[in-house]
């Protein structure tokens, strides 16, 4: 892979002695958009929970810009330039919209993203500024998740099921917005169910079964009939 960003070796990873991941390996080039997909239970996010530092593993199993990073804790990875938008958005509910946005960018790392830029991106969270993030609809909410993890200026952004509970609309809209991310110079892993979104924004796919790679490759070489048997394991 040429410019490797990110590199996931044989990770393994456990929730007590529940084994959900098993021997994982992916590679993310710099400004590269790649999609994890699978069903529910296949590991999707536990592999972006251990990138980003909220699970244990060896710390050679995860390489962030020739460094091993899988055994530091969530906020170093974040100050290395990993973000995690969660599933579910977990915005701050007692917070305005503008001051969860703040947050993100405690770290002050260098970068294009500041409240403004992300304001442009999203345009409606400007207008709800001063509210708490309680009275967006559930496709704001999502922009501002998204919005708080830019403001880190990270190198690498981490989405988990984006399109979880939206509107197709909303959904559409959301994913309209990936490509002015990526053109900013991040590379994105997108974890999602829906695969017709998948193949669309990513270049690159991995298939998740069971807490195996299944399958992966270009977006555009994969067959519908191949993702099927990987994705539903028959």
């Amino acid at each position: 892979m040429p410019d490797p960003l990110l590199e996931v070796r044989a990770l393994d990873a456990f929730y007590g002695d529940f084994q959900a991941l098993f021997g994982v390996s992916m590679g993310v080039a710099v400004g590269q958009v790649v999609a994890v997909i699978g069903a529910n239970g296949a590991g999707k996010s536990t592999l972006l929970r251990s990138i980003a530092g909220l699970m244990p593993a060896r710390g050679d199993a995860i390489v962030f810009a020739g460094k091993p990073i899988g055994d530091l804790p969530a906020h170093e990875v974040v100050a290395r330039g990993i973000a995690l938008v969660p599933e579910g958005r977990r915005l701050f509910p007692s917070l305005t919209v503008e001051e969860n946005l703040l947050i993100g960018g405690q770290l002050r790392r260098p970068g294009p993203w500041s409240l403004q830029r992300v304001y442009e991106l999203f345009p409606v969270l400007a207008e709800r500024r001063g509210l708490s993030s309680t009275s967006l609809s559930g496709g704001q909410q999502q922009m501002a998740a998204i919005g708080r993890a830019l403001m880190s200026n990270p190198k690498l952004l981490l989405c988990d099921e984006i399109s979880l509970g939206l509107a197709p609309i909303v959904i559409r809209d959301i994913y309209a917005r990936l490509p002015a991310i990526a053109a900013e110079g991040l590379s994105l892993i997108i974890v999602e169910q829906d695969i017709v979104q998948a193949l669309a924004a990513a270049s690159h796919v991995y298939c998740l079964q069971e807490g195996r790679v299944a399958l992966q490759g270009a977006a555009s070489a994969l067959t519908r009939e191949a993702i099927s048997a990987a994705y539903f394991g028959v």
